[in-house]
């Protein structure tokens, strides 16, 4: 397994070799930068429970910057999660997000950066989570790493299969709407992790503060791939 600095280094070779993630180019005047934060005065005054109410809330920071596509949160340290008692720990609650998001329209088609093969998929449907995820294996240099695709449309997962292999730019999913999407006003959480630990189907995507130095070591900024002028690579 490859540390994140390294994995980092060969994703930053290979900065020419990535089809985008969607088709909005984001390094477009439509798209803006958004802060899921303690210091976002509206999400303080917001009731994030209900998914509709935070939908608006969404919406309206996109409308305040001309925008129609948002990203941001790599590492990012939120106080969101508290809408859900899937985040909460009896010592720590997570908040500290591990991938970037893409928060824009439901139905939204995703595509693969890199020829991949399916590692896994399932639907994390607790609310909160994933909802339906896709996990891609990739290879570059001989090197193996992983991305996840959460917040999906059911029908992404229809058809699918471990091992089923796929080019550069092929479509892999849609996002979903609330609630089938995890119940999140739609986005996409995409994701880089160096080694699965194991895991099928699910990865975190929120971890405590406690734990940032593991996943520090293990996922890479999503913006390597992504590259997101509004975002740090």
């Amino acid at each position: 397994m490859k540390t994140t600095t390294e994995l980092s280094e060969l994703l930053r070779r290979h900065t020419t070799a990535f089809a985008p993630v969607i088709d909005t180019d984001l390094q477009s005047n439509v798209v803006c930068r958004l802060d899921f934060t303690a210091e976002n005065t509206l999400l303080q005054q917001t009731d994030l429970v209900d998914t509709a109410t935070f939908n608006e809330a969404v919406n309206q920071m996109l409308a305040e910057q001309n925008a129609i596509v948002g990203v941001g949160g790599y590492f990012e340290d939120r106080s969101i999660y508290r809408r859900s008692s899937h985040f909460d720990a009896a010592a720590e609650s997570r908040n500290l997000h591990l991938g970037i998001d893409i928060w824009m329209e439901a139905g939204t088609p995703v595509y693969t950066p890199l020829d991949a093969t399916v590692h896994s998929f399932q639907d994390n449907n607790n609310f909160g989570d994933y909802g339906p995820t896709i996990i891609l294996q990739h290879e570059l240099e001989g090197v193996t790493f992983y991305t996840l695709y959460g917040h999906l449309s059911r029908k992404s997962l229809e058809g699918l299969e471990v091992g089923k292999t796929l080019k550069k730019g092929d479509r892999i999913a849609w996002l979903g709407n609330y609630p089938e999407n995890g119940d999140w006003p739609p986005h996409l959480h995409f994701q880089i992790m160096a080694t699965m630990e194991g895991r099928s189907g699910d990865f975190p995507g929120v971890a405590a503060a406690s734990d940032r130095a593991h996943f520090e070591q293990i996922c890479p900024n999503p913006n390597l791939i992504l590259q997101c002028p509004l975002l740090p690579m």
